[in-house]
């Protein structure tokens, strides 16, 4: 976008540039009004040639030769050039749409994300380093350079037919970080009618907020500056803890994760005590907690503790091992 831009202006400056050129010369030449030596100069370099608004003087008609020879040529390269840069701009635009309809048309189970200011692009910067789908919703697309790498959907994400576009129906689900809490709540009242079982994540900037974003079918509110204000006060209190945190839950980290692991039905460990399973043992894992299906947590569950379908096991080791343990929970227990 910002390449054409600067096409379009290079072409402009240059047509202004020469026509000022030409007014300026009859002027001096002629003694032209400024308006008879413009009309003069554009039927000049547009090949027009209606009528001469005067009698030339010899020293015009030669200025006029020059004008012909180094300006009509210049003005139909400059008229051409622009055309064709308008028109490859347009189809660019038209068969970018296309593509990018169709690559959100193909995507299942992917998240959606509404806003692309400093919270949208860390949160897109983390789903992509986790190999996460997702696709961007920004109203503004030209406040921001266009990635190849991500989906970015030009349009307002508070409107029905835009969010189906992102393909609301077929998402997992969508986290809403405009700028305002009512564009916000706005998206969520959408999304939560467009998809009944969409897990929603609102960011909230006043208190109210939150209680207003959960009741309109916001799964989970969320609001930076609370969160911004604990982060921290623990820094000063607990400096070690946070450290620790940072370094396990940061993406890209090959040493430390801290993950959520599923247990599909067909899994070996359904039934089996973490002492049976033997994940601490053979994969160095540590099991922190277990979400049960019914919402409820354990916190740091003892070795008799047993796994059932449809926990939720958080887990802190190396990816590799993670790794491991994540196919030990899935359906085919290799």
């Amino acid at each position: 976008m910002k390449e054409f831009r600067k096409k379009i202006f290079l072409i402009m400056g240059l047509i202004i540039l020469i026509v000022a050129i030409g007014t300026a010369g009859y002027m001096a030449i002629e003694g032209w009004s400024l308006l008879d030596s413009v009309y003069m100069t554009v039927t000049t370099l547009t090949t027009v040639g209606y009528r001469e608004v005067h009698n030339l003087s010899a020293k015009g008609m030669v200025f006029t030769i020059f004008l012909i020879v180094g300006g009509v040529g210049t003005m139909l390269y400059a008229l051409s050039t622009g055309a064709r840069v308008i028109l490859e701009g347009e189809l660019r635009e038209i068969f970018g749409r296309k593509k990018l309809e169709k690559k959100i048309g193909g995507m299942k189970d992917h998240y959606i994300i509404c806003g692309y200011g400093r919270m949208g692009k860390i949160i897109s910067k983390e789903l992509k380093a986790e190999g996460v789908k997702f696709v961007v919703v920004e109203k503004a697309p030209e406040s921001f350079e266009e990635k190849a790498d991500v989906l970015i959907l030009k349009g307002d994400a508070t409107q029905d037919h835009v969010l189906k576009e992102a393909g609301i129906e077929k998402a997992r689900g969508l986290i809403s970080v405009l700028p305002t809490d009512a564009e916000n709540l706005f998206v969520v009242l959408s999304a939560r009618g467009l998809n009944p079982g969409l897990l929603i994540v609102a960011r909230a900037v006043d208190e109210d907020a939150e209680r207003k974003l959960l009741r309109a079918g916001a799964t989970k509110a969320i609001s930076p500056y609370h969160i911004g204000g604990l982060r921290m006060a623990h820094t000063v209190l607990k400096p070690s803890v946070v450290d620790f945190i940072e370094f396990a839950t940061q993406s890209g980290n090959i040493e430390l994760q801290l993950q959520e692991i599923n247990l599909q039905g067909g899994s070996r460990l359904i039934g089996s005590t973490l002492q049976e399973c033997r994940i601490g043992e053979d994969l160095g894992v540590i099991v922190v907690a277990i979400k049960q299906a019914t919402g409820d947590t354990k916190f740091n569950p003892t070795f008799r503790s047993t796994l059932k379908a449809g926990d939720t096991l958080i887990a802190l080791g190396e990816i590799s091992k993670l790794k491991e343990l994540e196919e030990m929970a899935g359906v085919t227990g290799s």
